[in-house]
């Protein structure tokens, strides 16, 4: 076995790149082509703005979004 020495900043520095590629590896793993649970425009806008996180432009122009989308109802 052989010892290597680095310096600390750099030791981080590869952590947190492993860390991080881990993490993408989790998500890629995951289905993520699955479709939404529901196909209604409005509960999907209501789960959204119950957030509060999403500015009111984003959902208006998510809504017509979705709107035109042959795959959710009104």
């Amino acid at each position: 076995m052989v010892t290597v020495t680095i310096p600390k900043k750099e030791y981080q520095r590869l952590l947190d790149r492993a860390l991080r590629y881990q993490y993408v590896q989790s998500l890629l793993s995951e289905d993520i082509f699955i479709p939404p649970p529901t196909k209604r425009i409005n509960s999907i806008l209501k789960e959204l703005q119950g957030t509060k996180r999403y500015s009111k432009a984003f959902l208006q122009s998510l809504e017509r979004g979705l709107k035109r989308s042959s795959y959710f109802q009104q």
